[in-house]
């Protein structure tokens, strides 16, 4: 699915310099390079601040806090996306109310977002799901009608653009995740959140660090949540590069299409110059009582064949163990359901050859013949 030593064996000599810079500073929390980055980071969103924190979760939980999320408070989320969105919602003491998606993209329906809403909805999540954002437009209209704060989920879309503007930058706060498999990623955990409000930006340096406003001062419960220096600084040698790897993975992406999008019950995800190609997930649809049989047979051909590929997700969240004593049932969201047995994510990385990409779309080819 990804070569992070190829990237490497690119950019090694600049990793290593940076990280140098690091170890001789001594400085290893809260320092220069952790400055640097937020600044270049909130300059790329189009936002004014920037605050670096230990993951994407604690970025969405952290944003949710600033936005004024209160224990017991309901927050609506995407169903299909990843279980952090949710467990973000559910670590400061709140409770997931979870949204279908478009058909078209997976993205949350603002529809049913609407829907859902109540007197005791305090925020909504809008996941940028695979690289492509959620249709911020009537989210952002949903959002103001009912005065709530939309706070995104950036995790998966950085570089990403909606009409114009890049991810991240139309909600009250945003969180991004530099996991490693993400287009910007550091070398562990580490996260985002980026605001153009100065009053949040102020409490999200407090949340993050014990809730201090000064020296051993702590003016209410926060988190210990600093994305470190030596992360910071390995992200900003990266950043300089994000675009071009971008570029590299729409390139890769096209000749996928090229090849899948005439397939019989095959269908290719809707690419473009917005798109930041995170993921390259096609859809397959099947016949009979297993749903997910045809999607599972194509990539049981490809591990078979040393190609590896992942399914993001096979279980929504409103179906997911940890979720059952909030009553979701099977048929609740249809379309979150559906795509849950259809998805497959193919390899998609900028250090991939046009004869790997071939490869894997002739074995899919291969797969739905047999």
């Amino acid at each position: 699915m990804l070569d992070l030593r190829a990237q490497f064996a690119a950019i090694g000599k600049e990793i290593r310099a940076a990280i140098e810079r690091v170890l001789v500073s001594q400085h290893f929390v809260l320092g220069p390079e952790l400055e640097a980055l937020e600044r270049e980071i909130a300059h790329y969103c189009q936002r004014r601040f920037a605050v670096g924190v230990a993951s994407g979760t604690d970025a969405i939980a952290l944003g949710l806090r600033a936005c004024g999320v209160e224990p017991g408070d309901e927050v609506i989320v995407p169903a299909f996306t990843f279980v952090a969105t949710a467990g973000a919602v559910s670590a400061i003491g709140a409770r997931p109310v979870f949204a279908d998606s478009e058909p078209d993209t997976l993205n949350v329906d603002p529809k049913s977002v609407e829907a859902l809403i109540t007197a005791r909805t305090s925020a909504v999540v809008a996941v940028h799901l695979y690289g492509r954002t959620a249709n911020m437009e009537p989210l952002l209209e949903v959002a103001t009608r009912h005065g709530l704060p939309l706070v995104e989920d950036n995790a998966q879309s950085l570089g990403a653009t909606y009409r114009g503007r890049k991810a991240g930058s139309f909600g009250t706060v945003a969180a991004t995740s530099f996991y490693p498999s993400k287009n910007l990623g550091a070398y562990g955990d580490g996260g985002m959140i980026v605001t153009d409000s100065e009053e949040m930006s102020t409490r999200l340096n407090a949340l993050r660090n014990h809730g201090q406003t000064g020296r051993y001062v702590s003016i209410e419960p926060g988190f210990n949540s600093r994305l470190d220096e030596i992360q910071a600084a390995v992200l900003r040698i990266k950043l300089r590069h994000l675009d071009r790897w971008i570029a590299l993975r729409r390139t890769h992406a096209a000749k996928y299409t090229e090849h899948l999008e005439s397939l019989e019950g095959v269908r290719t995800p809707q690419m473009g110059p917005e798109h930041s190609c995170y993921l390259y997930t096609i859809r397959i649809a099947s016949t009979g009582p297993n749903p997910a049989a045809r999607r599972d047979h194509v990539a049981r051909h490809l591990t078979e064949m040393g190609i590896g590929t992942s399914v993001f997700y096979p279980v929504p969240l409103h179906l997911q163990p940890l979720y059952a004593a909030l009553g979701g049932k099977p048929g609740q969201l249809p379309v979150a359901e559906r795509a849950a047995h259809e998805v497959l994510s193919l390899p998609l990385y900028p250090e991939m050859s046009t004869a790997q990409v071939d490869c894997v779309a002739d074995a899919i080819v291969e797969a739905l013949k047999g």
